[in-house]
């Protein structure tokens, strides 16, 4: 292997976009597709969520090269009501299904104010955020969600029967930086529960039950058990509304319906998104509302920190902070990240 593709590279936005589009066209997807998962994914490394980003290459690669993926997926719309987009996604690449969701949302928002799409027949479409702030660059605010294989408990029982599923909000702001907040139901990843293990640490009970059920602290009996969702009971229900929403009001698969994508590779996933966008200019001018957006972020940084070190800050600062850093400095990749999207990439070229 050429020992350059050992050491870490550094790339300017336009290059690892162009990089990734290349490496999602070498396996198989149209350029117009492969474009919308680049950007997509690109932008999660921007906004410093690495395990969402470019790195999905290796696990959305793997479903590609096993048709457990389409890669020439055809993704359709259809307008049941004014307001009211329905997207089938033809078992696409999730990013392309998302995007493709979030365009047909803000069409609808456009002509009525507000747009719902509900997405079907799709994949892990990466985080909520970059939809959340794409919307947000074009006046609308979002409430954006998906479901996703089962790694959660229902409260108080004792196998996995619902998916650890993203939510997020997202308000525009004309002066300045968006609202941009992006969770998913678990009280940690299990990544935090992996780094425990390797560390020979102990985790809180708060984080996950053993396979019985049962709150522990034991990280290796954690990993084998399930992730708590947060805020205890209140957080299953929430999980549960963004699986209603997602999946059973898209008529995508739901709970214990969704297949896993480790277990069953070669399957479709059939997860479901939606997409809720409000266009901020039905309620007022640019003027208007970036007063009131930075006003409100103002009430909130004026409160003395309790630590110093650590000032209060509103959700989105952070990530817009490491994007706003990585356009200046560049972005870096990973040596086993960028392997895999160089030989995708050549496989476009041959």
């Amino acid at each position: 292997m050429n020992t350059t593709l050992n050491r870490a590279r550094t790339f300017g936005e336009a290059e690892l976009l162009d990089l990734g589009k290349r490496a999602f066209v070498g396996l198989g997807l149209p350029e117009e597709h492969a474009g919308d998962v680049a950007r997509v994914l690109v932008q999660a490394d921007l906004f410093g969520i690495n395990t969402h980003g470019l790195s999905r290459i290796e696990s959305y690669g793997e479903r590609l090269l096993v048709a457990g993926i389409q890669a020439h997926a055809s993704v359709t719309v259809r307008h049941p009501a004014p307001a009211i987009r329905l997207v089938d996604g033809g078992n696409g690449i999730g990013p392309l299904v998302g995007m493709s969701a979030l365009r047909a949302a803000m069409d609808a928002a456009r002509e009525c104010g507000v747009g719902v799409a509900f997405a079907r027949q799709s994949n892990h479409f990466g985080p909520v955020s970059p939809y959340a702030y794409f919307a947000a660059q074009r006046g609308f605010a979002s409430i954006i969600g998906s479901n996703a294989t089962t790694t959660i408990a229902p409260w108080g029982g004792s196998d996995a029967r619902l998916g650890n599923s993203p939510l997020g909000f997202g308000v525009p702001n004309p002066g300045g930086q968006p609202f941009l907040l992006d969770m998913a139901m678990s009280v940690v990843a299990r990544a935090k529960i992996r780094n425990a293990l390797k560390c020979g640490e102990a985790i809180p009970d708060t984080w996950a039950t053993d396979s019985k059920g049962r709150p522990t602290t034991d990280a290796a009996a954690a990993l084998g058990g399930f992730l708590l969702p947060v805020g205890g009971h209140k957080g299953y229900g929430l999980a549960l509304m963004v699986d209603l929403f997602a999946g059973l009001l898209s008529n995508a698969a739901y709970l214990t319906h969704v297949k896993s994508w480790v277990d069953a590779p070669d399957q479709a996933q059939d997860l479901g998104h939606f997409f809720v966008l409000i266009d901020t200019a039905r309620l007022g001018s640019a003027a208007w509302l970036a007063e009131r957006m930075t006003d409100f972020a103002a009430i909130l940084h004026d409160s003395p920190a309790a630590d110093p070190s650590r000032p209060v800050i509103v959700p989105g600062e952070i990530e817009l902070a490491k994007m706003a850093r990585q356009q200046r400095e560049g972005i870096e990749v990973d040596p086993a990240v960028l392997a895999l999207l160089q030989r995708y990439a050549a496989q476009a070229q041959a």
